[in-house]
């Protein structure tokens, strides 16, 4: 089985606001790195792509160390969904899980591969970290760049009035 290591990151200009996700993916000396950007989005919903992303890249089953600055991310996949799967995608406090089509995504593009969860600080230097961190920042800009500041407004209108349903 492939021993891969992932860093992935996420995060928004404004939050809500535009967003980027970014991974980059190590096997041996191959690297690849990966972004993308939505014109409104949360931090947490990009946390999630970006882990989302780079495992649907991956064609076999692998053996993976995941390195992630989001909490949100490495304690609900590794804690907590189990629990929101045991109770129909409501949290202990009977709530719909926020987020759920997303960890759901991610529940399904983990289950094939052998993966260790591992938190790292954010903007502590970790260069694969950082790497991620611009890498997303420039999905952010692109995003940004095709769009009219009129036209993010209206989709970030939409966007609030779908997470308010």
């Amino acid at each position: 089985m492939k021993k891969i290591v992932i860093h992935s990151d996420g995060g928004c200009h404004g939050n809500p606001g535009p967003g980027g996700w970014a991974a980059v993916l190590v096997y041996g000396k191959h690297v690849r790195e990966l972004k993308g950007g939505v014109p409104a989005t949360t931090n947490n919903r990009m946390e999630l792509q970006a882990a989302i992303e780079a495992l649907r890249i991956l064609k076999e089953p692998c053996e993976i160390d995941f390195h992630t600055d989001s909490q949100y991310v490495r304690q609900g996949i590794s804690q907590w969904i189990a629990g929101w799967k045991r109770n129909g995608w409501l949290t202990s406090t009977r709530q719909p899980v926020k987020n759920a089509d997303l960890w759901r995504a991610l529940d399904t593009a983990t289950a094939r591969h052998t993966i260790r969860w591992h938190w790292v600080k954010g903007h502590a230097g970790h260069a694969d970290n950082e790497r991620c961190d611009t890498l997303a920042n420039e999905a952010i800009a692109a995003v940004k760049a095709a769009h009219t500041p009129q036209q993010l407004h209206a989709l970030l209108e939409q966007f609030k009035a779908q997470a308010d349903e």
